[in-house]
């Protein structure tokens, strides 16, 4: 149970990895559909334009997806779990954050037609959208995914498979945008939980993850194939690099704040082109 136990050879994700082009040409792909789309929502509407912080966010969380998936950043992590714990960071925490700030759900309503824009807001409003956004379902697939794949083989059995790893990645993406949304998204949601709760949550994730990587630290119950040096840099990796994060989405939360009797009246904005049924739908939180 001990540091020393810890397998004692160096982490690979073996079998080979997606050509670089692939993820560049992908994350290409979403900077540019995200411009197109705000160029619209400016054209639509002039006096309500689109924020250029927003694009300024999302397009920051793109360059951060793009540093984790490609050189010099990308080969480190195949050899090291200290750039494996990197990855990590980027795509888990500091990209979602970002592009989470640059509220892509409002900007869709913001250019969709009326009737789309209510098809949208009905999957907003549905059982499992309401499922996923509550705080404690978004804590457990980020946090407390982390504890079962870094305590248990799961780690090894998907980054030893190009297949996993890329699954891995997803994940990480996905329970990350998760939680940044669910606790200081910008774009309309149903139910959303108070700011108290909100911060609850969140200082659960920061307890969560500072015990994640003391534990990994001291070799406690780790089924890591990385030299003992790898997972204790690996953990120091993430207990600061989760620190900051955590401190910025804190930060987050302030910033997006807003009372409930502005609530209703800022989400009219994000009404669809040509009618204003979706956005009230959303404002009902």
């Amino acid at each position: 149970m001990h540091g020393h136990e810890i397998h004692g050879h160096e982490h690979a994700t073996g079998g080979g990895v997606l050509p670089v082009a692939l993820p560049a040409l992908v994350l290409s792909a979403g900077a540019v559909g995200y411009l197109l789309l705000a160029r619209r929502a400016r054209r639509r509407n002039h006096a309500l334009g689109w924020s250029p912080w927003r694009t300024a966010w999302f397009l920051t969380g793109i360059l951060l997806l793009a540093v984790a998936l490609l050189p010099p950043v990308a080969p480190f992590a195949h050899e090291d779990f200290r750039g494996h714990m990197v990855q990590h960071m980027l795509i888990g925490m500091y990209a979602p954050l970002a592009l989470v700030l640059g509220a892509p759900v409002t900007l869709l309503l913001r250019v969709l037609p009326a009737a789309r824009g209510r098809q949208l807001a009905a999957v907003l409003h549905s059982p499992p959208a309401r499922f996923l956004t509550r705080p404690a379902v978004a804590l457990t697939l980020s946090t407390g995914s982390l504890a079962l794949l870094y305590f248990t083989p799961l780690y090894d059995a998907t980054t030893t498979r190009p297949a996993g790893h890329w699954l891995l990645h997803a994940h990480f993406l996905l329970a990350g945008c998760l939680f940044a949304h669910v606790i200081a998204g910008p774009d309309p949601a149903p139910a959303r939980p108070s700011a108290r709760a909100r911060l609850l949550c969140l200082g659960v994730a920061i307890a969560g993850h500072a015990v994640i990587s003391q534990l990994m630290y001291g070799g406690f119950w780790v089924h890591v194939h990385a030299t003992i040096v790898q997972v204790q840099g690996g953990a120091e990796i993430m207990y600061y690099g989760g620190d900051i994060a955590e401190l910025l989405l804190a930060a987050a939360l302030v910033a997006t704040w807003r009372p409930e009797r502005l609530r209703r009246t800022t989400d009219r904005a994000v009404a669809p082109a040509g009618g204003g049924s979706a956005g009230a739908l959303l404002g009902r939180q």
